[in-house]
C-alpha cells in the first residue's frame, strides 16, 4: 500500500471541527493573605528603608489585599534566596495548588481526570523536570495516554494564547482538555533597590492558580470563537522577566500603558471584532487583564467602554492583585452571566497584546 493510501481520509470524510466550549472553571490561592498595608508596614517599609516614593506606589496600586505562597513578613530572607532554592519551593507549593484548582474545575464541569485528552499548564515563575504538567497528571490520576503541553515564560498574557492552543485541540480531536495557569510571583522578591520598575512589581504582583475545562460541542458555556495577537517589537525592552542568580527579576516600564494605547483600539475593533461583524458596543462582557489601574483606564478610554464595563477587572485587581497569567481567567469567572459576545484580553512582554472572542450561551 502506498503512503498516500494509508493517510487517505476515511470513506465518510474527515471529522468536522467541534465547537470548543468552556464548561468548567476554578481558581485557588496560597494560604497566606495579607493586606497591602500590612505588606508595606511589616516588610517593604524596612526593605525600602522608608523610601517615600515606594510608599506612594504601594498606596496607589488599586490593591487592598494579596495572596502569597511566600510571606516575606515571616520569611524575611527571601530576597537573598538562590534561584535553586526558589525552584525547590516552587514545586513544593505549585503541585498542591495546581491539584486543588484542576480538581475543582473538573468537578464544576462534571468530568473525571480520566476523561481529559490534553492537560496544558502555563507558568513563568518556576521550572522543573519532570514538569508541573507531568506531576499533576500523575497525581490527579489522568490516563497515561493524556497529552501534555507546558507553556513557559510568556508572562501575564499566557492564558489567551494557551486558550487558543487548547481550543484547537478540542476542535480537531473532539476530546476534553484542561488549561491551568499557575504563578508564584512571591518567590521572586528581589534585594532592596530604588529602581522604580522593581518597586512597582513588588507593589502589584501576587500568587494564584486558575483552570478552565473545555469540551467539544457542549450546550452551555463560553464558546471560543477566535484569538488574535499583535507584538510591537520596537518596545521589547519595556517589559522583561530575567533569570538571575537571585530568582527572576521583573522589568516593567511606566511607558507600558502609553504603548498599549497605540494598539488596543485597532486590535479589538479591526482584528478581533470586525471580521465577525461585531463592534465594541455589542460586546456583553469584558475580561481585561488588570496589569494595573492605568492599563485598565487606557483600555476603557480607547474602546469608549461604559463606566461599569471593567468592574470585574478592577475587582480582581483590588482583592487579588496582578497574579500574572491566571488573572484574566479569574476576571472571566466574575463576568455577569449574560448571553452574547465576550472579549478576553491580556498584555505582556514583547510588547504583546492577545485577545480572544468568546460567545456565552446558557
Amino acid at each position: 500500500m502506498q503512503l498516500e493510501e494509508k493517510l487517505a481520509p476515511a470513506p465518510h470524510g474527515l471529522r468536522a471541527a467541534a465547537r470548543p466550549v468552556i464548561t468548567g472553571s476554578s481558581h485557588s490561592f496560597p494560604s497566606t493573605r495579607s493586606s497591602q498595608e500590612e505588606l508595606w508596614q511589616d516588610f517593604f517599609h524596612e526593605h525600602y528603608d522608608g523610601f517615600p516614593l515606594a510608599r506612594r506606589i504601594f498606596e496607589n496600586s488599586g490593591i487592598s489585599s494579596r495572596a502569597t505562597a511566600v510571606d516575606p513578613r515571616s520569611e524575611r530572607e527571601v530576597s537573598g534566596w538562590s534561584t535553586g532554592q526558589r525552584m525547590e519551593r516552587y514545586i513544593e507549593e505549585a503541585v498542591p495548588l495546581g491539584m486543588r484548582t484542576v480538581t475543582a474545575a473538573l468537578d464544576s464541569a462534571g468530568l473525571d481526570p480520566q476523561d481529559v485528552g490534553l492537560l496544558a499548564v502555563a507558568s513563568c515563575t518556576g521550572y522543573t523536570t519532570p514538569g508541573l504538567d507531568l506531576r499533576l497528571a500523575d497525581q490527579l490520576g489522568m490516563s497515561s495516554r493524556v497529552q501534555r503541553l507546558f507553556i513557559g515564560h510568556m508572562g501575564c498574557y499566557a492564558a489567551v494564547p494557551s486558550l487558543g492552543a487548547v481550543s484547537d485541540f478540542v476542535a480537531s480531536r473532539g476530546r476534553p482538555a484542561v488549561l491551568l495557569c499557575l504563578e508564584l510571583t512571591s518567590l521572586h522578591v528581589q534585594p532592596p533597590t530604588r529602581d522604580m520598575e522593581q518597586i512597582v512589581a513588588h507593589a502589584l504582583f501576587a500568587d494564584a492558580a486558575a483552570a478552565v475545562v473545555l469540551e467539544p460541542d457542549a450546550g452551555s458555556g463560553f464558546e471560543v470563537i477566535d484569538v488574535v495577537a499583535v507584538t510591537d517589537h520596537s518596545t521589547a525592552d519595556l517589559m522583561s522577566w530575567q533569570i538571575t542568580d537571585l530568582g527572576f527579576k521583573m522589568g516593567l516600564s511606566p511607558k507600558v500603558p502609553d504603548m498599549l494605547a497605540n494598539h488596543v483600539g485597532d486590535v479589538i475593533r479591526d482584528q478581533l471584532l470586525a471580521p465577525h461583524g461585531l463592534t465594541p458596543e455589542e460586546v456583553t462582557g469584558w475580561a481585561v487583564h488588570p496589569g494595573g489601574k492605568r492599563i485598565l483606564e487606557v483600555v476603557g478610554e480607547r474602546l469608549a467602554l461604559p463606566d461599569d464595563a471593567l468592574d470585574a477587572s478592577y475587582g480582581v485587581l483590588d482583592e487579588c492583585g496582578n497574579c500574572s497569567s491566571p488573572t484574566v481567567l479569574m476576571v472571566l469567572e466574575r463576568l455577569p452571566k449574560n448571553d452574547g459576545p465576550v472579549v478576553a484580553m491580556a498584555f505582556g512582554p514583547g510588547l504583546t497584546l492577545y485577545a480572544a472572542l468568546l460567545r456565552r450561551s446558557s
